[in-house]
């Protein structure tokens, strides 16, 4: 179908508002971008170079920063280009690609969140059966199922987005290619998307939202359980940056895929697109970080390395 799409290119409308707010916003998210790649390859860098690290928590660690490294680099550098270039477009295929990736990136990321939760939950609710239920070959089969079931996933989606017809309007009312937006242009049934977007939303998002919770209820009755205070601070204090950067994740995300098609709100879309494809990445290193230990200690170790050779 896609010999029939008579829209070559998209005009990203991105934000409005005056030059002053323009160049503002142009610093914001330059500045937002350049903390997440930093942070993300810093946390990348530190764990993997650290042997003490090489657990199961810090393996999905690695995997969460790469994520919002690929997220943040498929819709940034587009984001800066509309706020200042005057023509504010992107091909058909690159809307189509960028699309594909931020899908794949965030289905990826609440599949992977769902993992973390499964690897406390083991850890703090069946200790002593811990090395087993989570050895190195199950992580890397939950890692594999994370990342082949977001493919697909994202596949699907961008397939049924490539049979629509796009042959009237091209502007879309966001600052990246989002499902949403783009079925507002489609000249033909968007029916199937429709139903296929929010069948990935109730798969991806609510279903793992869920079985996150159920996995923290569990955790928290363990924790109460605990004699000791220590025990408790040290439990809660693994388990309540996970908890921070899953709440506002898919409070986001559940948002903006629950509502396409004409309920669809482009500014409000924007407002929650920016917290989990820029914030969002930007926060999880400093979440992490700030309140463990362990790989505030690794970091620091680099930084001591890094300071010898300069």
């Amino acid at each position: 179908m896609r010999n029939q799409t008579l829209v070559t290119e998209f005009v990203l409308k991105g934000f409005s508002g005056t030059a002053h707010l323009q160049v503002l916003l142009l610093v914001l998210f330059l500045s937002l971008y350049a903390v997440a790649l930093c942070g993300n390859t810093l946390i990348v860098t530190a764990i993997t170079s650290s042997s003490g690290l090489h657990t199961p928590m810090y393996f999905f660690l690695v995997n969460l920063s790469v994520l919002d490294v690929v997220c943040a680099c498929t819709v940034v550098p587009k984001l800066l280009e509309t706020l200042v270039a005057e023509k504010r477009t992107i091909s058909y295929e690159g809307c189509m690609t960028q699309m594909f990736f931020l899908s794949w990136s965030v289905a990826a990321e609440v599949l992977l969140f769902t993992a973390m939760a499964y690897d406390r939950y083991v850890a703090i609710c069946q200790p002593l059966h811990y090395s087993s239920m989570m050895s190195p070959q199950v992580c890397v089969l939950l890692a594999g199922a994370v990342w082949g079931t977001s493919v697909l996933g994202a596949g699907v989606n961008t397939f049924l987005m490539l049979q629509l017809t796009f042959c009237g309007p091209n502007v879309i009312d966001h600052f990246f290619c989002e499902i949403p937006p783009l079925l507002l242009l489609s000249c033909s049934s968007t029916y199937v998307n429709d139903i296929m977007t929010i069948v990935a939303d109730i798969f991806f998002a609510m279903l793992n939202f869920l079985l996150t919770m159920v996995s923290y209820t569990f955790i928290v009755f363990t924790i109460l359980k605990m004699r000791t205070a220590e025990g408790k601070r040290r439990a809660f204090s693994t388990c309540s940056s996970h908890l921070i950067v899953v709440t506002m994740y898919y409070s986001t995300i559940i948002y903006t895929y629950l509502n396409p098609g004409s309920s669809y709100s482009p500014e409000m879309g924007k407002i929650m697109a920016v917290l989990y494809s820029t914030v969002s990445p930007t926060l999880n290193p400093l979440i992490y970080t700030l309140r463990n230990k362990d790989v505030k200690a690794a970091l620091k170790k680099i930084f001591t390395i890094l300071a010898k050779k300069l």
